[in-house]
Formats: C-alpha cells, structure tokens, sequence
C-alpha cells in the first residue's frame, strides 16, 4: 500500500510537470492580440529554366496566400537565382508568368533576385520584369539558408 502511494504520487507529479511544460505552448489573450507573430513564413524557390515550373511555382504561391487566409496570415519570400532569372527579363516573359507574378506581388509576395546571377547573365533589375529587388546577400542560397535559419518554411516546386 505505501509503495502504490507513492506510485500514485510519481504519476500526478510527472503529469503536473507535463501539464506545467505545456503551458507556454497554449495561446495566452496577449499572444492573440499579435496577429503578425502568428504568420505563415514561407520561402519559395525557383532556379530552373523551364517556364512552366516557374508558373507552377507561381501559381501555388498565390493559392497558397488564398489558403492562408490572405496575405495578413503568410509572409512569402521568393527566391530566383540561375538560368531561372532568364525567365523574368522584361522583353521574354511568358505572359502568364507574368500575371501570376504580378498577382503575388500584389499579396504581399517579397521578390529577389540572386545577384550574382544577375552578374552572370549581364542583367540588371530594370531589365527584369518590375517587382524584384536584388537579394540581401549576393548569393541566392545563402540568402535561402539565412531565410531558414529564420524559420521561413522551404518550398522548391
């Protein structure tokens, strides 16, 4: 009987203290309050020069911004880098890339291009469909892992 007290005893502390660990992860009335700290962080990443990936890519993101509940519930950052930065040049976009693109855009959707690409291609931003900005840091996948290590969730259509 004393052995199946303190039993008893172990198990209502282990659960209190299980009970106590879960606590922070609950949603405190101040929490709710921050609607900017519950956003979705998504990075979306095209490099390829196949057109039809790009407007694939391009396509979930908007849908996925839909899915979201709009753009107050998702930050999305794209990420263009390589032969890809050929399928946004002003004079070559296909022109339903180029609506789905503008249609990001106009959710909120962060646009960058790698600028070493850019370097390589010979190509500057304003040779580029408006909208991109060259991306933090010159190369495009330290810019992807820095967006990572911020917690931005990776997608590569």
């Amino acid at each position: 009987m004393f052995t199946m007290s303190i039993t008893r005893r172990l198990i209502v502390s282990a659960l209190t203290v299980a009970a106590l660990l879960m606590l922070p992860l609950s949603q405190s009335p101040l929490h709710a309050a921050d609607p900017g700290k519950d956003k979705v962080k998504v990075l979306y990443h095209v490099d390829g020069k196949d057109p039809e990936v790009a407007k694939y890519a391009l396509a979930l993101i908007n849908k996925h911004i839909d899915a979201e509940g709009g753009p107050e519930n998702i930050d999305v950052e794209l990420v263009v880098h390589g032969p890809a930065l050929e399928l946004f040049e002003n004079d070559k976009i296909d022109p339903e890339l180029k609506k789905r693109f503008e249609q990001a855009l106009s959710k909120g959707v962060h646009a960058e291009m790698c600028q070493v690409s850019m370097k390589m291609y010979n190509k500057t931003l304003d040779k580029l469909v408006k909208g991109f900005v060259a991306t933090l840091h010159p190369v495009a996948v330290k810019r992807i892992a820095d967006l990572q290590k911020e917690g931005y969730i990776y997608i590569k259509p």
